[in-house]
């Protein structure tokens, strides 16, 4: 009985998981809707095993580029200072005129 119950929950698990759902977003509203923690560990773990079976298996590692962007020189910006005594400067010609 309780490995019929515990398949019908790995179904729904892998159905769900397809769809985009996380593990714990799943085991957390299977716990609230009354199934048992012990049966929903069971069949995450019996989910996650059959996964891993299906998925396909890596030949090869996979190769890691690292492409480096140019690095743009900066700018010498004049300081808050510098540009706080043009402006007054600048207020003061204008005012001398």
């Amino acid at each position: 009985m309780e490995e019929t119950y515990v398949k019908k929950l790995v179904k729904y698990i892998k159905k769900n998981l397809k769809k985009g759902y996380t593990l714990p977003s799943l085991k957390w509203s299977l716990i609230s809707q009354g199934y048992s923690r012990t049966a929903v560990k069971k069949a995450i773990k019996k989910a996650n095993h059959d996964l891993a079976k299906s998925a396909p298996k890596l030949k090869d590692k996979p190769k890691i580029r690292v492409e480096k962007e140019p690095i743009l020189q900066e700018i010498d910006e004049p300081s808050w200072k510098d540009k706080s005594r043009n402006f007054f400067a600048r207020i003061r010609d204008i005012i001398r005129s």
